[in-house]
């Protein structure tokens, strides 16, 4: 009876601390769920872009430069993460082929994810439309090159490939959301250019 009793009682403290807290994060996060709308992967889209959602508000331009912002980030994190696997030379033959060569489109997708932030930090008005070809053009190839980093791999099964793969196709998912709230800029327009 007491334990029945106590279990009870965290109950329904856990609960209560449950909606208070998603309350305050639905409050907070408002602005991340209907940006994040227009994306493929909504919830990574919200984890990841959440803490943005004060300072880009409701600005199509703010969301799409913490996008492609976060974007590069991973890329990094993931670019490095192969290069350790490189350096480490457990992975023989068409492996070791397919990993070299991920290193390297991951290098050009850096450099696409780059290029498109610094367009994001001087969009223009009158040269919006340009901005906005050149952004998809570079966005898309930088998914385009992370998603045939994995084509060389055999071993689908292999411990390490399949970290490598789930590691590649995630930050693929979040450029997919990148390139998606790029998309959401250019069919609002004009009017929608904030300035930080």
């Amino acid at each position: 009876m007491i334990i029945t009793t106590r279990l009870m009682f965290m109950l329904a403290l856990f609960l209560s601390l449950l909606i208070n807290t998603g309350q305050m994060v639905f409050a907070k996060g408002s602005n991340v769920i209907e940006a994040c709308s227009v994306t493929r992967y909504k919830n990574l889209c919200v984890h990841s872009l959440a803490p943005f959602s004060k300072a880009a508000g409701r600005s199509p331009s703010k969301w799409a430069r913490a996008g492609v912002s976060v974007t590069i980030s991973q890329v990094k994190n993931v670019q490095a993460y192969l290069a350790k696997l490189k350096r480490q030379g457990h992975m023989k033959g068409r492996n070791r082929i397919a990993l070299s060569d991920c290193v390297e489109s991951f290098g050009v997708a850096l450099d696409e994810l780059h290029m498109s932030l610094g367009v994001l930090r001087k969009l223009s008005r009158s040269k919006f439309s340009t901005q906005i070809g050149d952004l998809n053009t570079w966005i898309s190839a930088a998914l385009t090159d992370e998603d045939t980093c994995l084509d060389g791999f055999q071993g689908q099964n292999e411990k390490q490939i399949k970290l490598l793969r789930k590691r590649v196709q995630n930050v693929s998912h979040i450029t997919s959301n990148a390139l998606a709230l790029v998309n959401k800029l250019a069919t609002t327009g004009l009017g929608s250019i904030t300035y930080p």
